[in-house]
């Protein structure tokens, strides 16, 4: 059985890799073992990732190998968090201007524009994690058949609320910027406002159903 992987970040942080692929179950575990890290004295932030948890240290631990046992026996005792969020409903308008690369996304799934939106809005999608920038939710549980590669060329930038596709996953831009990902749609949300506590509107846990609101050929 694959072990977890435990490794330094500089001298203020280290990182914890679950062993395996992404799955909501691990992810889960991952959500409670920053829980309960969070209240360890020594830890000052405890930052759930797509399959791994950053810890960043307020006092440096003298023995960096007690911290390890106590995380590793931590993670081994950490049953999976239930899925208690809040459920956004984001309506998108697939395909058009704001889906400049849905014809990408037709020409390597071979499947047509009303297949890729009915298989893209049908499931609810859990928040893995935040990342990439403030407010971006990396999201779990899209159909596999509408996994497409990352572009080899990058956008130079897309705008706030383009739904994409990378990979096997899928999400929506909480700001302005470059991206890898073939965008195939758009959508009207503020994901991140400084002025509140948390300034993410979502969070780990939380989801989103993504609702058709027009799609344009």
């Amino acid at each position: 059985m694959s072990l977890p992987r435990i490794s330094l970040l500089g001298t203020t942080a280290l990182l914890f890799e679950a062993p395996g692929g992404l799955d909501l179950v691990t992810q889960q575990r991952i959500w409670a073992l920053a829980r309960i890290a969070q209240r360890w004295p020594e830890i000052r932030e405890a930052v759930p990732g797509m399959n791994n948890l950053m810890l960043t240290f307020r006092t440096l631990p003298h023995v960096l190998s007690t911290l390890n046992t106590r995380l590793l026996q931590a993670w081994n005792e950490a049953q999976p968090m239930p899925l208690e969020g809040r459920c956004i409903e984001l309506p998108v308008v697939y395909g058009g201007e704001g889906g400049p690369h849905m014809q990408d996304v037709v020409n390597h799934t071979g499947l047509s524009i009303d297949d890729i939106v009915a298989l893209h809005s049908a499931p609810t999608y859990p928040v893995y994690a935040l990342g990439s920038h403030p407010g971006y939710c990396y999201l779990g549980g899209m159909d596999p058949r509408l996994a497409t590669p990352r572009r080899k060329v990058p956008v130079l930038s897309i705008p706030a609320g383009a739904v994409s596709i990378g990979g096997s996953q899928t999400g929506v831009s909480a700001s302005a910027g470059p991206s890898g990902w073939s965008t195939i749609g758009s959508a009207s949300m503020q994901f991140f406002d400084p002025h509140q506590t948390p300034p993410a509107i979502l969070l780990p846990g939380d989801s989103i159903r993504f609702r058709v609101e027009k799609v344009i050929q």
